[in-house]
């Protein structure tokens, strides 16, 4: 992974991990609780592709289990989230660009619905049996409707943000400072008597040629006033 990446997907997991435990998590919503931390790593995995988002969603996953009040065992949700991010990398279209906002909408509801059956499931392999308690069926509701509200506020931004770091906008800016310089400084050269630079050459020509010959005539009228003093001399 380039340092672009690195540096954006660690930045923005940081931030929805926080958001999510501080802010999210105590709005005591019925069901499951919206899972910011899920759509940054399906934004960044539809930018990225499929190991790139394997590989946030394993970060991520990771620094959630640690994260309190964290209350089941390390690993877990990095292993659900390294699935998802995989997953929803291999959704990203050829071109990178989705024609349509129903892309990532869908994959979205895909990730919400695969998260809470992978993570109940690993749960029942270890001996959680909270989600029996809860029900799944409303922790399948619940889960998807949340992400998938909150994902018009999140996703495309997200998405925007990794595609601009992938860009290189710095770079575009020096070539673009210097395509303006190239121009500003063509535009003063010829700008200043709307004359190309060979036309500005002929007119100097023109201009020196035109001095020699008045310098001439000058000469002439001088010797022409001598030549008739003599002459009323004589």
């Amino acid at each position: 992974m380039r340092f672009n990446r690195i540096l954006l997907s660690a930045t923005l997991i940081v931030v929805a991990l926080v958001v999510q435990v501080s802010v999210l998590g105590r709005l005591q919503l019925p069901g499951a609780v919206p899972d910011l931390v899920l759509l940054t790593v399906v934004a960044l995995a539809l930018v990225y592709g499929h190991l790139s988002g394997a590989l946030i969603g394993f970060a991520a996953g990771l620094l959630a289990d640690l994260a309190p009040p964290a209350d089941h065992a390390a690993g877990r949700y990095a292993l659900v989230l390294c699935v998802i991010g995989y997953a929803a990398g291999l959704a990203r279209p050829d071109s990178g660009r989705f024609r349509s906002a129903w892309g990532p909408m869908m994959t979205v509801v895909a990730a919400a619905i695969g998260s809470t059956l992978l993570y109940a499931g690993v749960g029942a392999l270890v001996g959680d049996t909270a989600a029996r308690h809860v029900g799944l069926t409303g922790l399948l509701f619940t889960a998807t409707l949340y992400d998938l509200l909150l994902a018009p506020f999140t996703v495309p931004f997200i998405m925007a943000l990794a595609r601009r770091a992938e860009s290189d906008p710095m770079a575009v800016e020096a070539n673009g400072g210097q395509a303006k310089a190239a121009d500003v400084s063509s535009g003063w050269l010829s700008g200043g008597t709307g004359l190309r630079i060979g036309s500005q050459r002929g007119g100097l020509r023109l201009k020196t040629a035109r001095s020699r010959a008045n310098k001439a005539g000058r000469i002439k009228g001088v010797k022409g006033i001598k030549s008739v003093k003599s002459i009323k001399k004589l």
